[in-house]
């Protein structure tokens, strides 16, 4: 029998790996590799609650793995309205 926690863990796995396939489908789609903003949603949020899973399991390897990662995330998306920001000033 499963525990909400192992559903959580599941459902944070599911949307870290969901990143993979909106990368795939928009590369596809665009006929080149690219990464949409949504891969870095969808990273965070897999990231943020399988960081929340770890915590509970008090595995110290997953926490800083995945505090890493949410930390990379965010400042990817930071980076991403800076950029266009930037592009409104300018144009």
């Amino acid at each position: 029998m499963m525990t909400g926690w192992v559903v959580l863990g599941f459902i944070g796995q599911i949307m870290f790996s969901l990143r993979f396939l909106i990368q795939w489908l928009a590369s596809e789609k665009a006929k080149k590799s690219i990464i949409p903003t949504a891969f870095w949603y969808f990273s965070i949020a897999g990231s943020l609650i399988l960081l929340i899973y770890a915590i509970h399991r008090k595995d110290p390897v997953f926490i800083v793995g995945q505090s890493t990662g949410s930390f990379i995330y965010l400042r990817n998306l930071y980076l991403i309205k800076n950029s266009k920001e930037e592009e409104v000033d300018i144009g």
